[in-house]
């Protein structure tokens, strides 16, 4: 799982306060989503959430790290959708000339 993929189940964790349901939203094993929070919390070398068995919180650290990556990758998903050729829409004046045959 790449360093994007971590950050986006970061958040679904920390919004949803669970890792069975986000991995249940993000259609993944909840092994996976474990592990993604897991080494990003590594990489970072801070503990974003605090885990218990009943419950699970966001850290201080957590928040900082949420309110800056909602932002960019929503950003990021905006520029994802501007290419998508779904999304390109035909404008202008259409002019057929045929034979009256």
């Amino acid at each position: 799982m790449d360093r994007l993929d971590q950050y986006r189940v970061f958040i679904r964790v920390a919004e949803m306060g669970s890792f069975v349901q986000a991995a249940h939203s993000l259609e993944l094993p909840r092994a996976s989503v474990s592990a993604a929070v897991q080494h990003l919390e590594s990489r970072l070398g801070v503990r974003l959430l605090h885990r218990t068995t009943r419950q699970v919180r966001i850290t201080a650290e957590g928040e900082q790290l949420l309110a800056r990556l909602r932002p960019l990758l929503a950003g990021m998903e905006d520029l994802d959708q501007l290419f998508q050729p779904g999304q390109r829409q035909v404008a202008g004046c259409l002019v057929v000339d045929v034979p009256s045959r």
